[in-house]
């Protein structure tokens, strides 16, 4: 068997340009190049498709979940396992686990398996996202107040040992509740701090920003609005050219015309990205589960409290991208970059993620011409198919 894979049969977007007649070279699990079908090598071992596309494997930098398993019920490294097979079905071939505001020993045991995972080399592991609990109660969405409190000393040291010992940390904070001083600190330690769950004015979240905070978690959703007078944190992100935004795209998180006035306002180097903050109800039938003690519902196409309250959200990747082009009208060129390249952008990751020019990871996604997945590679490796 030759170590060179030569993958042709579908149309082939990099990430920025598309390729027809052409075959994707992998090598090592990595991308060897783009030719055109009749300069593949002669020892190379030959996968024909049968049509569609082949596009950069998904991204997703907010995953609570998937396959009947909640992170923050199990912060195991079985968990993790489990929840990265559950996503690849859907074209996710990288993704950051996300605990949501807990207990200090719950948090340590996430991190533990986070370094687990990647000490094991776990495919589609990338790292952690810890959503709180230094959050703002008045924005505190799904997450238990009982359970949100300040960042203390042993909280900011716990964070910047495990920001060190894993391949990328995102850690959700509210910009006013901890100070500009312990982002710098974060940011310094290596961590991607995204502010969410926040009530902060514009000149707060600025500050959060001029710290070195360069993400917003979920735009809209648990944050203050932009105002005629006071554009709080969704203006100061829309305002702030560097700073990148998760997106949950599924019609109910966020209305269709206040995505696209974001995708308008939203100035490079920053992007808006996609995310699913899925639970673990992701590539299951199932219909309730418990998050600390209290029950989440499925129905209509959300997850709920039973006040009502969203807790999460019942999507998968390749439904957010088929929803960006579908509903919002994106070109598939764009939504496919917002599930890739730019939440590999975002963690600093985009130099072997979120795209497939020479030397990225070979991870890739099969679709079909009706854009549902065929099959999903992570590192030059088939890890499911239809």
């Amino acid at each position: 068997m030759s170590d060179l894979l030569a993958i042709s049969g579908a149309r082939i977007f990099d990430g920025e340009d598309w390729h027809d007649d052409a075959a994707l070279l992998v090598e090592f699990g990595y991308v060897a190049g783009i030719v055109s079908c009749d300069a593949v090598p002669d020892h190379a071992e030959r996968v024909a498709l049968d049509g569609g596309m082949l596009v950069p494997g998904f991204i997703d930098l907010q995953v609570n979940g998937g396959g009947g398993v909640l992170f923050n019920n199990a912060p195991t490294l079985e968990a993790i396992r489990t929840i990265c097979s559950a996503h690849a079905r859907f074209g996710t071939t990288a993704l950051l686990p996300t605990l949501i505001t807990d207990t200090a020993a719950v948090r340590d045991q996430a991190i533990a398996a986070g370094i687990a995972a990647d000490e094991e080399r776990l495919p589609g592991f990338i790292g952690l996202h810890l959503e709180g609990p230094h959050l703002a109660p008045a924005r505190k969405g799904t997450h238990d107040p009982a359970l949100i409190r300040p960042m203390s000393d042993a909280d900011l040291a716990r964070l910047v040992a495990a920001a060190q010992a894993l391949p990328n940390l995102v850690c959700t904070v509210a910009a006013e509740t901890v100070p500009p001083a312990r982002i710098a600190a974060l940011v310094a330690a290596g961590a991607v701090v995204s502010i969410g769950h926040s009530d902060a004015s514009y000149d707060v979240a600025s500050a959060a920003f001029d710290a070195g905070a360069s993400m917003a978690t979920h735009l809209f959703n648990a944050m203050s609005q932009l105002g005629n007078r006071e554009p709080g944190v969704v203006g100061a992100v829309l305002d702030r050219p560097e700073v990148n935004a998760g997106l949950i795209a599924d019609g109910i998180h966020v209305h269709v015309a206040s995505m696209r006035a974001a995708l308008r306002a939203k100035r490079a180097p920053g992007h808006l990205f996609l995310v699913t903050d899925s639970m673990s109800q992701t590539g299951t039938d199932l219909t309730s589960f418990e998050l600390n003690g209290r029950t989440i519902t499925r129905a209509d196409g959300a997850l709920r409290l039973s006040d009502g309250t969203l807790a999460g959200a019942d999507l998968d990747m390749i439904d957010a991208v088929n929803f960006m082009i579908d509903v919002i009208g994106l070109a598939p060129a764009e939504a496919f970059r917002m599930a890739a390249l730019y939440p590999a952008r975002a963690i600093g990751r985009a130099e072997t993620l979120g795209h497939l020019r020479p030397s990225a990871a070979a991870s890739f996604v099969h679709l079909s011409d009706a854009r549902q997945v065929q099959s999903t590679w992570i590192a030059g490796e088939k890890v499911w198919s239809s």
